[in-house]
């Protein structure tokens, strides 16, 4: 079995700068509701997404990721994916969890990911700090493809 959280370190800098916002606000405007709400909203942000955990069982044949202490949980079985590869991600994929030109990205820090994709069509790229642990864990169901080149052909769409 392996598991991996990787820390949102890019999301605790954002956090972090907007932070200092509400301590000037706090400082100019005193016990303002407005900015104590937009304080604990970003405490809320934070702890829920303080990072990516992906833990492959190998025992139930199944991938599962999650952010933080279990919010937006995926599960998917081995015999559902087609193939696993070790791809690169470029700035226009973003952070957080959303739909891309390449699919569903989940992704906390960094550009090092990994490309699931689906009998289905489906795909889900899934950032990690341990691109070549990941793989390894996964091994049955790579099929030998690193591709390094994908940022740059990315980049390339995106002009």
């Amino acid at each position: 079995m392996y598991q991996k959280t990787q820390l949102a370190w890019a999301i605790w800098g954002i956090l972090a700068w907007l932070s200092t916002f509400v301590v000037m606000g706090l400082v100019l405007l005193g016990n303002n509701i407005g900015v104590l709400a937009f304080g604990i909203i970003l405490l809320l942000a934070a702890f829920v997404f303080y990072g990516l955990t992906i833990k492959v069982d190998n025992a139930d044949k199944q991938i599962s990721w999650w952010f933080g202490p279990g919010v937006a949980k995926k599960t998917l079985n081995f015999d559902d994916i087609d193939e696993v590869k070790a791809v690169t991600n470029s700035f226009s994929h973003g952070i957080g969890m959303r739909i891309s030109h390449d699919g569903w990205v989940y992704s906390v820090s960094g550009f090092k990911a990994i490309e699931v994709s689906m009998s289905d069509g489906t795909k889900y790229r899934l950032g990690t700090s341990d691109q070549h642990g990941l793989l390894e864990a996964l091994k049955s169901k790579v099929k030998e493809q690193t591709t390094e080149k994908d940022s740059s052909e990315d980049e390339k769409s995106a002009l």
